[in-house]
């Protein structure tokens, strides 16, 4: 999760909101993202898509199977459904998103029982961290 937060801090001296994700296999970081919303212009460039997709370049594959997703804050609708694509085994998280996550917070994607692929869950993984770095953007953009 300290990866997830260095690639957050990233998106903050971007303008962007500092959300970052990284993807783990085997110990070793295979794909490492930040928001670039703003950036790229591109409504998809969460931090999540991000990872994902650097992950999928590095490992020559589109399925992730033996990979787990750390990410600062609780996930969206899109960013979940494309981790149940990519198959993670395991996502963990910061803080929660009372207004867009798609985990526990807003929705339960992933437990969803039609699904073909089912994502074990770590939530609350250092929260107050994710959180202040979310609240600090949010304060100076208020300011």
């Amino acid at each position: 999760m300290q990866e997830a937060l260095r690639a957050a801090r990233r998106a903050l001296e971007s303008g962007e909101v500092p959300i970052g994700a990284v993807v783990v296999s085997g110990g070793r970081i295979v794909g490492r993202g930040f928001n670039r919303n703003i950036t790229d212009s591109d409504p998809t460039a969460h931090a999540e898509i991000v990872a994902l997709r650097e992950a999928g370049a590095a490992t020559g594959n589109y399925r992730l199977g033996d990979c787990d997703l750390y990410v600062t804050v609780e996930p969206c609708a899109m960013c979940a459904g494309a981790m149940v694509q990519a198959r993670i085994r395991r996502l963990i998280y910061g803080a929660a998103d009372p207004k867009a996550g798609a985990v526990h917070s807003v929705l339960g994607v992933l437990d969803q029982p039609g699904l073909n692929h089912t994502i074990e869950v770590s939530p609350g993984v250092l929260r107050g961290r994710c959180a202040e770095i979310l609240q600090e953007f949010f304060r100076a953009r208020r300011a």
